[in-house]
């Protein structure tokens, strides 16, 4: 869901283009934090009327159109914002998204469906399993280091209660 309903971006868009407020003034007289979200709006309604401001409701799309959106992006030296605007897209951030794509992986990779989680993933970390000598190893080896540390507490204590009796023959 939008942060924003459909009537409260129009009421905003018609403030700025209709009474030429700029996004400053209204972002001020809306409490909206960024101008930009505005100047984006703004842009959309220009561009493509009230239908412009509604959220794209498409969220698939194929592996060759985000190439050639990216390509397109490249060609003519575009922000993201812009391309994002261009194509009707949701926002700036899925064009970023499928450009890192494409130069980390290749354009290849934009044809891979990504959402969800991935199929071999379990609920539960799987633990290794030890073969009974390693296992004997680890315990006697724990048994060990607990009777050296009670051994150090146990030889503190007298430390200190020799201490203790020092101070008090001073």
């Amino acid at each position: 869901m939008s942060k924003y309903s459909h009537e409260f971006k129009l009421e905003v868009v018609k403030y700025c283009l209709e009474e030429h407020h700029g996004t400053e003034n209204a972002s001020k007289h809306f409490g909206i934090p960024s101008r930009e979200n505005i100047r984006q709006w703004c842009k959309k309604y220009e561009l493509y009327g009230t239908e412009g401001i509604l959220k794209n409701l498409k969220s698939s799309y194929s592996g060759e159109f985000k190439q050639n959106v990216i390509e397109y992006m490249h060609t003519n030296h575009l922000s993201a914002s812009e391309v994002a605007i261009q194509f009707r897209l949701g926002n700036a951030n899925i064009v970023l998204k499928w450009e890192r794509i494409y130069y980390e992986e290749g354009p290849q990779a934009l044809y891979e469906e990504r959402r969800g989680r991935s199929k071999n993933m379990s609920s539960k970390p799987r633990k290794k399993k030890l073969s009974k000598d390693t296992e004997k190893d680890l315990i006697a080896e724990v048994q060990q280091l607990r009777m050296e540390n009670e051994y150090l507490k146990k030889l503190n204590a007298l430390v200190q209660e020799r201490i203790k009796q020092e101070n008090k023959k001073k």
